[in-house]
């Protein structure tokens, strides 16, 4: 499981959705608010990719396990620097 979560948090296409997740939400909080739709998106994330995606790790439910403990390990550094990049611009 260790493996999987640290592959996961190296794959680019689930770091650029996270990224991209983080600028939708800050560009619609004012009509849908900042948590449910991150709380969504990172479990579509971790959801999407792995019933999609072909892989050899067996489990579906593993993969989607790992796949929300690496989404939320890079939804952290990315909310913090989206944070420090909107003070920046004030």
């Amino acid at each position: 499981m260790i493996d999987l979560v640290f592959s996961q948090l190296s794959d680019v296409f689930r770091i650029g959705l996270i990224i991209a997740l983080v600028v939708t939400m800050l560009r619609t909080s004012t009509v849908t608010g900042r948590v449910l739709p991150l709380v969504a998106g990172v479990v579509f994330v971790a959801v999407i990719l792995p019933t999609t995606m072909p892989s050899s790790s067996g489990h579906i439910r593993d993969a989607i396990i790992a796949g929300l403990i690496s989404n939320l390990i890079i939804l952290v550094p990315v909310l913090v620097l989206a944070r420090l990049f909107a003070h920046l611009r004030r």
